[in-house]
């Protein structure tokens, strides 16, 4: 079995601050990469930025800079992002790396080499802000700009010689590769989208540009800068070493197992990469999954309705676990998700302070008490116990396969009603009133309790993995047993060394009155 696991972030686009798309993409990629590593694969994270295109160059006009210096200073600001969100990314590349622009100069010839390419003259209308081009039908007039349906972005006509990618050719062969592969995008209301713009038809992509000169240039032709989206796709591949297939890091992750990306991009993604791939006959990702939009308070955010949510400044306030916990649990992954301050709080209150925090402190505190602060041994399990650890044990091909499908909400539905049964088996079992009349029944309570603190812990780590740590390190479990193994082992918390300190893990938020 291939243990290797693949898993990208979009490239974001520098041009101006990290916003909460940002956080959410990079959030749910790093979830998934945890999650595979306690499973026990290698596992390589790519983030990064696409810093080429007419955007970028306008902006550092704008800033009176030179376009590398200015990329140099925004893309910062991202790499400063991934250790915010606390992001376990293993790279994180930048289109305007000597590893990319090899990368992609091989794409190129690539599909030079099989036909693809010819130029010829471009006349359409281009959203410099989306990088992209905009069918006739996909325009509107608003206030006499005229703005694409699909962004709101405001678009202009533009007219010059490009070179063209025949996408027309790959029609009918990407709809038979959907067909075949039924899960190669998800959630299946994307699927259903791409498969609608494919069977309208596709027209020939214009693949350069010549009205601006920030990008890679096309070899051969340096008039030519290779459009900007050709060049950030590559990004994927650069990252192992592309062109060199028979380098490890290629052969290990290549094809990738999922692409993380907003619904926004999902077109680029799901009918561009994969014609690209097909013609540089080359093998397509596994996956190509699709998020929504985060909304605020029910609307798409936006500077002029001055309803914009930083997630660095929500991450200041409440906490980097508090934002990773709410946004998976609040925000169903694939349908656009309305957050707000006031949901935040009730979500840190009820589910982190209440249930899970309130669980761990309540039963550490009754051992550091009533038990020398050490977890009691026992082997007198009744089956109400036994169900109880079992449960989770039992359940866990069931999470697996819920990860591997990106179903991250029910996998958390399902890991915080384990905690909330662990709840109620503690006040239900009431070891308070046993230390006097039955110690060996009192015993075997808490060593269940703990036992299952352990598992919903190490389940729960991917997502919270600060607070999770600490609870793993109060019972003396090390980072290297962090795993789905432990969960499945038995006796593996030492009875004979002390509980660690642990301080209050979750502060209830005071709701302002």
């Amino acid at each position: 079995m291939n243990k290797n696991f693949y898993i990208t972030t979009p490239i974001y686009y520098p041009s101006g601050k990290p916003h909460m798309g940002h956080a959410y993409s990079s959030i749910v990629a790093d979830i998934f990469a945890r999650f595979k590593r306690i499973e026990g694969f290698n596992v390589l994270f790519l983030t990064g930025t696409d810093e080429h295109g007419q955007k970028i160059q306008k902006e550092a006009e704008k800033n009176k800079k030179e376009p590398k210096i200015f990329c140099d200073e925004i893309s910062e600001t991202f790499r400063s992002l991934t250790k915010i969100l606390n992001l376990t990314n293993n790279d994180f590349i930048r289109t305007t790396e000597p590893r990319h622009f090899k990368s992609v100069n091989e794409i190129w010839k690539r599909l030079v080499n099989s036909g693809d390419i010819y130029l010829d003259k471009y006349s359409g209308w281009y959203s410099v802000s989306d990088e992209a081009y905009y069918d006739e039908d996909e325009i509107e007039e608003k206030d006499g700009i005229k703005t694409s349906k699909i962004s709101g972005s405001a678009v202009e006509w533009v007219e010059e010689e490009s070179y063209f990618f025949k996408l027309s050719a790959w029609q009918k062969k990407l709809l038979n590769y959907f067909e075949k592969n039924k899960e190669f995008i998800l959630p299946q209301s994307r699927r259903n989208e791409v498969i609608r713009f494919v069977e309208k038809g596709l027209k020939d992509l214009s693949i350069s540009r010549t009205s601006f000169s920030w990008g890679i240039p096309v070899p051969e032709n340096k008039k030519h800068v290779i459009y900007v989206w050709l060049d950030a796709l590559t990004n994927y591949l650069s990252a192992l070493n592309f062109p060199d297939t028979n380098d490890k890091k290629y052969k290990s992750f290549w094809p990738a197992d999922v692409h993380i990306i907003g619904k926004d991009i999902l077109r680029f993604h799901a009918v561009y990469w994969p014609a690209f791939l097909l013609a540089a006959k080359l093998p397509l990702p596994k996956r190509v999954f699709g998020h929504g939009w985060i909304l605020s308070d029910e609307k798409k955010m936006s500077k002029s309705l001055g309803n914009i949510l930083d997630p660095i400044e929500i991450i200041q306030n409440y906490g980097i676990d508090q934002l990773r916990y709410y946004l998976i649990k609040e925000v169903s992954l694939g349908n656009d998700g309305s957050i707000s301050m006031e949901n935040l709080k009730n979500c840190i209150n009820n589910d982190l302070a209440n249930n899970y925090g309130n669980l761990c402190q309540r039963v550490f505190s009754f051992i550091k008490k009533n038990c020398n602060n050490k977890v009691p041994k026992t082997n007198n399990f009744k089956e109400t116990d036994t169900k109880l650890i079992n449960n989770i044990k039992d359940n866990i091909p069931k999470l697996i396969d819920l990860i591997n499908k990106q179903n991250l909400n029910e996998y958390i539905k399902t890991v915080v009603n384990f905690s909330f049964e662990a709840n109620k088996y503690f006040n239900d079992s009431e070891p308070w009133l046993l230390k006097q009349k039955n110690p060996e029944r009192m015993n075997t309570i808490l060593n269940t309790i703990v036992e299952q603190i352990k598992n919903i812990s190490i389940l729960l780590n991917p997502i919270i993995p600060i607070a999770t740590r600490k609870v793993l390190n109060t019972i003396n479990i090390s980072d290297k047993d962090i795993s789905i193994e432990t969960i499945r082992k038995e006796n593996i918390i030492d009875n004979n060394k002390e509980l660690k300190n642990l301080d209050i893990l979750f502060k209830k938020i005071e709701n302002d009155n």
